[in-house]
Formats: structure tokens, C-alpha cells, sequence
């Protein structure tokens, strides 16, 4: 008697895996590719993923006292922008779940010499945290890489404070027909070029672009938000929709 295979299935790019395996395949590819992503995000963006994260920060309405966790956080762009809000009674946690990103995080900030962060690898999908206890929680350019979505935004919805909220910046569907199709030629065939070129890894960034055809488009993510619980949930397009800020508040 045989016995099919009932482990819960995720997206790793185009092909369907199991959710553990598909931690482990992403874990891979970020070791691969961190120690010059930065570089890699400047090149393929032509610059504009730091404008993408500044007007995410500035739409967060951030207070001096907020308690602040950056989940997926990588080499911390974010971080250091959310570093620049907080006061001396706000608190910044930066965390990723892969060491090698968050190592490169981690130095580069205290490079900087930004000292008002902490730093911890963690899996969203499980957050080692009190019910209650952020303001507002980040992810940037990492929740299309998340095993299990649902589950992650749901433990999310549980570690924020009443009316604290949820911001993802994200890659999504652009709006205008002839801009995605040639927005579909420059990742499929450009991004894994340079990523081969620069990083020696051109199966790295063919999973990039894979993963961010296969991510929810602006409504389907806006409704997982809400089956999640989150309320007010809302969205609004970056450069026609390429990318997307989502956010949703805890009642």
C-alpha cells in the first residue's frame, strides 16, 4: 500500500515543494547571494529599490516610542532608515532568517555607526515574541520568499499591538500591459545574466524572478491580509505597480 505525500506544498519559484524544503532551497540561494546583494539591487534596479524604501518608511507614520521588528530585514536598508525615527524609548529589532544576510546586515550598520538596533535570526513564520509587543513590523522585499505566507502573516497579526501595523514592500503586477511584458523579458533573461556575471550564481536570481511571477498580485495579497485579520487593509502602487506597499493594522 502506498501512502501519498500530504506535507503541506509552497511555491519555490515555478516548482511545488514542500514547505520545510522550501526554507531550506531559500536559505541556499540568500547564501549565495549575499555578500553582494546590495550591489545586485542597485544594478537591477537602476537605483530605485532605495527610493521604493524610503517612501515605504515615510507612509509607516512612525513615533519616536514605537517598538519596531524588521523581519527579512537582509543587509539593512530598512533598518537603517527606521534607525533614524526612533528615539531613545523606541526599540528596532533587525532579523532574517538567513545568517549570512544578517551577518551582512548586522556589520554593515555598525559600520555606520548606528547603535540603536538589535539584531536576530528568526523565521516568521514562528515569532519568538510576546502577543502585544511591536508597533509596527516590516518586511521588505521578502515575503514572496516565506514558506508558508499565511501562517507568517498570521503569527505576525499576533505579536503586534492593538492598532499596530503591518507595512510589506513588495515586488507585485504592474499595471500597464506592454510594461509587463517587458518587465517579464528583463527577469527572465537580463537579472540571472548579471546575477551569473557579478555573483557567479545565475540560478540564484532565475529564482528571484520566478518567485516574483509567482507572487500574490495587489489584491490577492491584500485579501490574505485580511483573512489574516488585519483590518484597514490598503495598498498603493510604486512605479506602476512594479512594486507595491501593502499595509494592514491590528483591531
Amino acid at each position: 500500500m502506498t501512502h501519498k505525500n500530504t506535507s503541506p506544498k509552497s511555491n519555490f519559484g515555478f516548482l511545488k515543494v514542500d514547505v520545510d524544503e522550501k526554507s531550506k532551497l531559500v536559505n541556499e540561494v540568500f547564501d549565495n547571494v549575499a555578500e553582494n546583494y546590495d550591489l545586485m539591487n542597485d544594478l537591477l534596479s537602476f537605483g530605485a529599490h532605495r527610493l521604493w524604501k524610503r517612501v515605504a518608511v515615510e507612509l509607516s507614520s512612525i513615533r519616536e516610542d514605537f517598538k519596531i521588528l524588521d523581519l527579512a530585514g537582509g543587509t539593512g536598508d530598512i533598518a537603517k532608515l527606521l534607525a533614524s525615527k526612533i528615539g531613545k524609548n523606541g526599540q528596532l529589532i533587525l532579523s532574517d532568517y538567513n545568517q549570512k544576510m544578517l551577518k551582512e546586515g548586522r556589520d554593515r550598520l555598525i559600520d555606520l555607526g548606528i547603535n540603536n538596533i538589535s539584531y536576530a535570526q528568526i523565521d516568521a513564520q514562528f515569532l519568538p515574541f510576546k502577543k502585544d509587543s511591536f508597533d509596527l513590523i516590516t518586511i521588505a522585499f521578502g515575503l514572496r520568499n516565506f514558506a508558508d505566507k499565511e501562517l507568517s502573516l498570521k503569527s505576525i497579526y499576533q505579536c503586534l499591538k492593538p492598532g499596530g501595523s503591518l507595512m510589506v514592500l513588495e515586488f507585485s503586477k504592474p499595471k500597464n500591459e506592454i510594461l509587463n511584458e517587458l518587465y517579464d523579458l528583463y527577469s527572465f533573461e537580463v537579472m540571472p545574466i548579471i546575477g551569473s556575471i557579478v555573483t557567479n550564481s545565475a540560478e540564484s536570481y532565475r529564482y528571484l524572478a520566478e518567485s516574483i511571477r509567482m507572487h500574490p498580485d495587489q489584491e490577492e495579497l491584500k485579501k490574505m491580509f485580511e483573512t489574516s485579520g488585519f483590518s484597514d487593509c490598503s495598498y498603493e502602487n510604486l512605479t506602476n505597480g512594479i512594486v507595491a506597499i501593502h499595509r494592514g493594522f491590528k483591531k
